[in-house]
């Protein structure tokens, strides 16, 4: 079944310079194979791109804009839409043009889609594991070096929600701030000093006693970090009686086996770095049938 495009790709002006590092990056001096080959410009040859195992497809608009860039009389034609579950055979595109473009872009354009879909599919499927709970699955920047901005595009393709995409998207606090500032309290009011409006300010606690310091200095935003369930429990109940405006976000340690009885907890937002760091390849390839 379709499900609708989730989310949308940075701009081309953006992304156009990374795909053309990454190409530039395979051909090298050149594709010696393909050049080899002697292809006549008017050759003209036709592709499938099919999942060889199910999987949520993300990463379409890159494998057209892959081959956009060797070449502009190469088409694509898609049969599936971003975010869609797509069993195993499924021809989720065709592509023509011209044979050589096809043939020195394949590498390139089945590596972004395969890394993509494959965080996608994990995603999804931590997704759907509190997918009747109001509890909100984000991210986290575990990702890999220069591809930040598409493994995020993929966790949301999968459902997920961003957390921030930098250091300069938001106000965190985490353990080492906290100790350099001096603690909680002192960490919070020196930021809250410093920052512009109206960023929040969101503080990475691991006890009771500093959930109770955060919550006494009007904090927005709390993570209740790698807590077992029962101070996860202790930790929900007092901040609520405090304040119910403060946003709660549960993170650490997170798993597919895990994360449902963390939702039931009653927090706004579990954050986890799996989808990204420990999803699969999925297995797409590139038939050229004509």
């Amino acid at each position: 079944m379709d499900s609708p495009l989730r989310s949308t790709l940075p701009d081309w002006i953006i992304l156009d310079p990374m795909l053309t590092l990454w190409l530039q990056e395979d051909i090298g001096r050149g594709d010696l194979t393909t050049q080899a080959l002697c292809l006549s410009d008017k050759r003209q040859g036709t592709a499938k791109l099919i999942f060889k195992q199910a999987g949520c497809l993300a990463g379409l608009p890159l494998v057209q804009r892959v081959f956009s860039l060797l070449s502009n009389q190469v088409k694509l034609t898609s049969h599936a839409a971003e975010g869609e579950w797509c069993p195993a055979g499924t021809v989720v595109a065709s592509i023509e043009g011209p044979m050589a473009p096809l043939l020195t872009g394949e590498r390139v354009a089945l590596n972004l889609i395969m890394r993509l879909s494959g965080i996608a599919t994990l995603t999804k499927q931590y997704g759907d594991a509190i997918a009747t709970l109001p509890t909100q699955l984000v991210d986290t920047r575990k990702t890999t070096p220069g591809l930040r901005l598409l493994e995020k595009y993929a966790t949301r393709v999968g459902g997920a929600k961003n957390h921030r995409l930098g250091l300069d998207d938001a106000v965190m606090l985490k353990e080492n701030h906290i100790q350099a500032a001096g603690g909680i309290g002192a960490a919070i009011t020196q930021v809250r000093h410093q920052i512009p409006f109206p960023l929040a300010i969101e503080v990475e606690t691991e006890t009771l006693e500093q959930v109770q310091e955060a919550v006494e200095h009007d904090i927005d935003i709390i993570m209740l970090d790698n807590m077992p369930p029962d101070q996860m429990a202790q930790a929900i109940q007092m901040i609520r009686s405090h304040n119910t405006q403060i946003k709660i976000e549960a993170s650490g340690n997170i798993t597919l086996d895990t994360i449902r009885d963390v939702a039931k907890t009653g927090v706004d937002y579990i954050s986890t770095s799996a989808p990204i760091t420990q999803s699969p390849w999925l297995d797409i390839s590139l038939r050229i049938v004509d």
